[in-house]
């Protein structure tokens, strides 16, 4: 209750982001209800395929609750903490009402999705939409209630527990360099390598008929983005401190030392950007190869996974910006000119994405390489 009151008392810029998370909720909802009814309509296939075709989702439900949780991060003004602190509720308890508010949150999308999937089946109506296939609805077949709302249940307990992980009390970050950068670069050459290696037995069959692929490559993949991730902030302030290198003039001080600063903020998304983009571009080689049309269920997902990372990255931007405030503030009082502000905006985004954009072609072309059987 005390979370609805939050969201019921929240300003409509805080709603309009949280509406985000339900259509991103509901769109992980309709995925995770369609395998089931794959399931369901298709027996002959074993449990073994079930299992990986909704093992597939499990990308989807993470970039849900990623956006959940940059949500949560991006309106701290908006939810009452020091009203609550005065009330008897310390940090620990502003983190647990966070994630039970991204809980609810997530639960009202996920409502919307199994009331749009009944409407589908023709559960309401009594007609089933004619425009999806009988094997994603497996319509005239009862739908097991306990299934639905437990598959339904992981967005929202994902999406609470990330909040809460990544919302936790801790000390202000310092502001010298991150340290993740070698990490993070032996975690990408590790999964890179474990990719390239990966035996070719027992291979795991990718949607839409694209083929199938080992398990290994699957698990480099993670591992290989998580070292992105991992990566993503060291990289970013590795481009300030060039910037800011070898006698800079205004425009390259001002330039490395924002990338400096904003490194924390943006690096992590800009990490998870880039290894989407391998990996969309890895899955274009195997639908080249394999020779066969992407169907409309991993269509969807793709565009629900593009959907959840612009948004993360649009607001870890917009809270990047926002901490600008007082530089901002400062370059006014000194008279300095728009067109310097705008050109080092510009001079810092060309490196970034000059830095970004050959890794993940990168990662990508070695991707690739285990192809699909």
């Amino acid at each position: 209750m005390l979370s609805l009151r939050v969201l019921r008392g929240s300003r409509p810029a805080a709603l309009a982001r949280w509406a985000l998370v339900v259509v991103a909720s509901a769109g992980t909802g309709l995925l995770l209800l369609s395998s089931l009814a794959w399931a369901l309509a298709n027996p002959e296939h074993g449990a073994y395929d079930a299992v990986v075709r909704l093992g597939w989702c499990a990308l989807p439900v993470a970039v849900t609750a990623q956006l959940a949780v940059a949500v949560g991060r991006s309106q701290p003004a908006d939810w009452p903490g020091a009203e609550l602190a005065a009330a008897g509720l310390g940090r620990i308890g502003v983190v647990l009402l966070a994630a039970a508010t991204a809980a609810l949150v997530c639960a009202v999308g996920s409502v919307v999705a199994l009331l749009a999937f009944l409407q589908l089946r023709g559960d309401v109506t009594g007609v089933p939409f004619d425009g999806v296939g009988p094997g994603l609805l497996a319509a005239g077949k009862t739908l097991p209630l306990a299934g639905a709302v437990t598959l339904l249940a992981l967005v929202p307990a994902t999406a609470a527990a990330a909040t809460a992980a990544r919302l936790r009390p801790e000390s202000a970050p310092a502001q010298n360099s991150p340290r993740g950068l070698p990490w993070g670069v032996a975690l990408t050459a590790i999964g890179l390598a474990v990719e390239v290696t990966a035996p070719k037995g027992n291979a795991l069959p990718l949607p839409s008929g694209l083929g199938a692929i080992p398990p290994g490559a699957v698990g480099g993949w993670v591992l290989a983005t998580a070292g992105l991730m991992l990566a993503g902030p060291g990289l970013v302030h590795a481009c300030g401190r060039l910037l800011a290198s070898f006698r800079p003039g205004a425009l390259r001080l001002l330039a490395g030392r924002a990338l400096q600063h904003e490194s924390r903020a943006i690096g992590r998304p800009l990490g998870l950007l880039s290894a989407t983009g391998a990996a969309a571009l890895a899955v274009q080689v195997f639908q080249h190869t394999a020779g066969h049309p992407i169907g409309p269920v991993t269509l969807f997902a793709t565009g629900l996974i593009a959907f959840c990372l612009l948004a993360t990255s649009s607001l870890a931007l917009r809270r990047a910006k926002s901490t600008r405030a007082d530089a901002a503030t400062a370059l006014r009082d000194v008279a300095a000119s728009p067109t310097l502000v705008r050109a080092a905006l510009a001079l810092r985004t060309t490196l970034v994405l000059s830095a970004l954009l050959p890794l993940t072609l990168l990662v990508a072309f070695l991707s690739s390489i285990p192809t699909p059987s």
